[in-house]
């Protein structure tokens, strides 16, 4: 444990003021946390899905210590105003590091070192005096990976909660900010912070026998519904190390099954977009010669670093996580055989991804006009309204969950591989295992519109009706897993 860091008085009345009251509410903070388990129970709950075990924690105004500890985190350290709530959290969890000081002040901060995988601010942005220079204050403590995570009270729910107050149901507090995610979201931009996706959580904070788990989990998540919870978060990374430094290596992993005549063409439409550039094709059983024209390319063509395995299962999901183990670039990116996604694209997702504009970049083929006949008018339809649904669920913009193209990195990838048993194995596409693991991993998702093409040679690989209802089934995976986690 940290020997106790000097801090610096408070700059204003109010603080003196907050910093006194929490000084005496100290040894009843465990009382009132008891007393409202449900509401912190289902908070820590989201919380511990955004952050997984064993990450480095920083918890900015973090009382007694409890939230912290219940994230289970590998290096857990928090900061709180009051001592008397340091000298309690100290006590409660000698296992984590407890520094008592003001958070407004670089000075106060300096004492920590950095960088962290996330930091948390659960309900301090209320008591900050400069919102906007407190989050400016966090960057040199964060990371090209680092997300910020705000937890507040929705603003429509004040009355109720200075009711609380009043009626002895709350515990008290001092004259807060009261700001709606879109306020908060603004003061994070304005700090030069990237807002990745927002949550809302908790239409009933109470646990009423029972009955606030089903309302909370399938109607308090709902469009406009969710607006009426009581818990908002907003998660956001720093733009400050968004862009990297070099041009890293790359590999073009392409799925390949019954695609004989798209083989040499893939090859030959694929810009030399990086110094180390890795062409992967991962055969998926074909009864074409597939296979045999991937070996005959590979050696027509010896300037290109190109490798053909055959996958050791069925279906494309099999395909792309063979295809990514073996894979050796710091930049893996799907590009399907059949070549509807022009290769000449494929710059534009790199340039994305090494420009920090996004973490994870995602083609979309329904926002140019595609070429006749490039998809069928049903499948058409079903891809408009999945992308909908997907929106809703994930919290971040998707208008094509099914785009073959997609483009992250490698160390990204391996997270989501990490973490891969809280989904299991359970997509057949591929694409929904990437798609789900990026939004668990809070990775910013860009789109990139393309414009789809038909199809040069062989067949769609896509059933409308078996493939729809897997899709469904994705869609009710998805509100399970994420929406209701």
């Amino acid at each position: 444990m940290a020997a106790p860091t000097p801090s610096l008085s408070p700059v204003s009345p109010r603080k003196q003021r907050l910093a006194a009251l929490m000084d005496r509410l100290a040894p009843e903070r465990a009382a009132w946390i008891e007393r409202h388990a449900y509401f912190h129970a289902e908070d820590l709950r989201f919380l511990r899905f955004a952050i997984p075990e064993g990450a480095r924690v920083l918890e900015i105004g973090c009382g007694v210590g409890d939230l912290l500890a219940g994230l289970k985190p590998g290096r857990g350290v928090g900061i709180d105003l009051s001592a008397g709530m340091i000298e309690q959290a100290r006590q409660r969890h000698p296992e984590l590091e407890f520094h008592h000081g003001d958070a407004e002040k670089a000075d106060d901060l300096a004492a920590i070192e950095g960088p962290f995988d996330f930091i948390v601010l659960s309900d301090t942005v209320g008591d900050l005096e400069d919102i906007e220079s407190t989050l400016g204050l966090l960057h040199r403590l964060c990371d090209a990976d680092t997300r910020l995570i705000v937890a507040y009270h929705a603003r429509l729910w004040m009355p109720v909660l200075r009711g609380g107050e009043m009626f002895g149901l709350k515990m008290p507090s001092t004259i807060e900010n009261w700001l709606s995610t879109e306020d908060i979201a603004a003061m994070l931009g304005l700090a030069d912070f990237e807002v990745i996706r927002r949550d809302w959580r908790q239409l009933i904070p109470l646990r009423l026998k029972g009955v606030a788990d089903p309302i909370n989990k399938y109607l308090g998540t709902l469009p406009g519904i969710r607006a009426l919870c009581l818990r908002n978060y907003v998660i956001a990374r720093s733009r400050r190390f968004a862009a990297a430094e070099k041009r890293p290596s790359c590999t073009v992993f392409i799925p390949a099954r019954n695609e004989k005549g798209n083989i040499e063409p893939a090859v030959q439409r694929i810009p030399d977009f990086c110094d180390d550039l890795e062409i992967l094709f991962v055969e998926g059983h074909s009864r074409d010669g597939t296979f045999e024209e991937c070996e005959r390319v590979r050696d027509a063509y010896p300037g290109r670093d190109i490798k053909v395995l055959k996958q050791p299962g069925k279906g494309k999901g099999d395909a792309v996580r063979a295809g990514f183990e073996a894979a050796r670039g710091e930049v893996l990116m799907i590009l399907d055989a059949d070549l509807t996604v022009p290769p000449e694209d494929l710059p534009k997702f790199y340039n994305a991804l090494v420009s920090g504009k996004g973490e994870f970049i995602n083609g979309s083929r329904l926002v140019y006009p595609m070429e006749r006949e490039a998809m069928r008018f049903l499948n058409l339809i079903a891809n408009h309204s999945f992308s909908v649904l997907f929106t809703w669920l994930l919290n971040q913009r998707f208008t094509d969950t099914l785009c073959g193209t997609k483009v992250l990195y490698r160390r990204h990838y391996d997270e989501i591989a990490a973490n891969r048993a809280y989904f299991g194995d359970f997509d057949p596409f591929g694409d929904f295992d990437l798609i789900f693991g990026a939004v668990k991993r809070n990775l910013k998702i860009v789109e990139i519109p393309i414009r789809y093409q038909a199809r040069a040679y062989g067949e769609t690989q896509i059933s409308r009706f078996t493939h729809g209802w897997e899709l469904l089934k994705m869609v009710v995976f998805a509100y399970r897993k994420i929406k209701t986690a």
